[in-house]
């Protein structure tokens, strides 16, 4: 029987792969399709049964998910932590100012290295840590200028439509095949969506500072913040 999570993120990626984006968009890449093998092994190994916790991030950064089909998926977190790695070919349309290098890509995006090193920090081994949680983006794919990372709350009102529409969908399927009790965004807008698509369900949904180095709160010391605001908010005890 199919994976629940990999059925949903199958049909997610075959959705959003049929959309077109203008400028100032040159490049989409969709890392449910050209790294969907390390993809597919995350959430098998670690998105089956129920979870306390659903984080749920924007969408993919170029050194993180879109070099190891992982969410925050700095290289070395996913392959020495979680113990993911697997084949990743390439886009159709690749940027030669953003190479795909798969985990050979020698880059840590920073935003992963901080959320993956505090849960590795809090509970020890990623089994311990993915017993009650779990991490989604709830946009798939990462949209370039160029060389320059355009996020998906930048795009046209009629650009976001069908792309939410399937995102929203995909968002939806995840949260009831996991049942969680609480869906926690990383930073405010995928908050915003949270409240949006799973907001009539019976949950609670809260938020933390998204561990981006482009933040001056995040850099001041992530790590400390973010646990202050779980423990604040009852998601996490003591």
């Amino acid at each position: 029987m199919t994976h629940p999570l990999v059925e949903a993120a199958a049909q997610l990626r075959d959705a959003v792969d049929a959309l077109h984006f203008s400028a100032p968009v040159t490049h989409v890449y969709n890392p449910l399709d050209y790294a969907w093998a390390p993809h597919r092994a995350y959430l098998e190994r670690y998105g089956s049964g129920k979870k306390r916790v659903v984080l749920l991030g924007m969408n993919p950064g170029p050194f993180g998910m879109v070099q190891t089909g992982v969410p925050f998926g700095e290289v070395e977190m996913v392959r020495r932590w979680m113990g993911i790695e697997a084949e990743v070919s390439r886009p159709r349309d690749e940027s030669p100012k953003r190479p795909i290098e798969g985990f050979a890509c020698a880059r840590s995006e920073v935003s992963g290295r901080r959320l993956w090193g505090l849960f590795a920090d809090r509970f020890g081994v990623a089994d311990v840590f993915f017993a009650e949680h779990f991490v989604a983006n709830y946009c798939p794919l990462a949209f370039l200028d160029g060389g320059r990372n355009v996020t998906p709350d930048k795009l046209s009102a009629a650009e976001t439509r069908p792309l939410f529409e399937a995102c929203d969908a995909h968002l939806r399927r995840l949260v009831e095949a996991l049942e969680p009790d609480w869906v926690v965004g990383v930073g405010a807008w995928a908050q915003k969506r949270a409240e949006a698509v799973v907001g009539d369900l019976p949950l609670k949904i809260g938020r933390v500072l998204h561990p981006s180095p482009a933040s001056p709160a995040a850099n001041r010391g992530w790590a400390e913040a973010a646990t202050r605001q779980f423990l604040e908010q009852g998601i996490w005890l003591g």
